[in-house]
């Protein structure tokens, strides 16, 4: 299937869903939120996100906004056969600012959409050629580094961050940055170490506070979504029944009809400094 790139607005709404293809979405103008298994926030003009197939999003505009999205199937000629190593962009959940030259080039872009007109064959053959050139623009810049050995994580040291900003936007990056590691070297040493992807964990996280609070407090709800950091309260019920079986007012009311799941552990073992060397097994 081909690459589809087109330009919309986002409702001031706040939208949720997953789809089974990768999307690359880049704010041309104005302002937009996104969340992406619990992690995202604020995407200015030249920003992006990458959404990775199957992750559940939610997003809304601020106003007059102009969105530039990119569809992605994994069988799409911008990521099979000569430009499959494309595919990497996608392995996990990212934000982005775009530098002068790839404003450049979405201007380039935004032209030759506007030529187009509709969906030909020949239109969607030169839209893959646009995502290949984005695509591997972006790959480049945002790096694609390979651990060449597994990294110990300091987890305790992760996790007070974790809870001391559960509230707040937190990003792949803020963890990264505190383990002195690229996103995607971080990212494959939390896996390794965990079993989880950073997201995963801090979705984990989250829900595991908000469980807490709805037990122990009589918090309203929309309070405990912000507290926890989720969108709205309605994300926060969303994300819950998802993972519990149950809305957190069924919890508070005792209707449960057999015992929650506790989430994952929090005390891993952790040695003193930030990250230690480990080699690989």
């Amino acid at each position: 299937m081909p690459s589809i790139i087109r330009q919309i607005p986002l409702e001031r709404a706040t939208r949720h869903h997953s789809h089974d293809f990768h999307q690359l979405v880049i704010t041309l103008s104005g302002t937009a939120e996104f969340e992406i298994e619990g992690l995202g926030g604020h995407v200015n003009a030249f920003a992006g996100c990458i959404v990775p197939a199957n992750h559940e999003h939610y997003y809304s505009g601020s106003g007059h906004n102009r969105q530039l999205i990119l569809d992605l199937p994994e069988d799409a000629p911008a990521l099979t056969g000569d430009h499959r190593e494309l595919v990497a962009l996608f392995d996990a959940p990212r934000f982005f600012t775009l530098d002068k030259a790839l404003r450049h080039y979405l201007a380039f872009v935004d032209i030759e959409l506007n030529q187009q007109g509709g969906l030909s064959e020949a239109g969607t053959l030169q839209q893959d050629r646009l995502a290949v050139t984005l695509l591997g623009s972006l790959k480049a810049r945002l790096g694609d580094e390979a651990p060449h050995g597994r990294k110990r994580l300091n987890m305790p040291l992760l996790n007070r961050y974790i809870q001391q900003h559960l509230g707040d936007e937190l990003r792949v990056a803020d963890l990264a940055r505190l383990a002195c590691l690229s996103e995607t070297h971080f990212s494959s040493c939390f896996r390794a170490q965990t079993g989880l992807s950073p997201w995963q964990y801090v979705k984990r996280q989250r829900l595991t506070t908000a469980r807490h609070l709805l037990l122990t407090s009589r918090t309203p709800l929309a309070d405990i979504a912000v507290q926890t950091g989720f969108a709205n309260q309605s994300a926060l019920s969303h994300a819950f029944r998802r993972n519990y079986g149950l809305s957190p007012r069924q919890l508070r009311q005792g209707l449960a009809a057999q015992p929650i799941p506790q989430s994952i552990s929090t005390s891993f073992a952790a040695p003193d400094c930030l990250v230690e060397a480990q080699g690989l097994d």
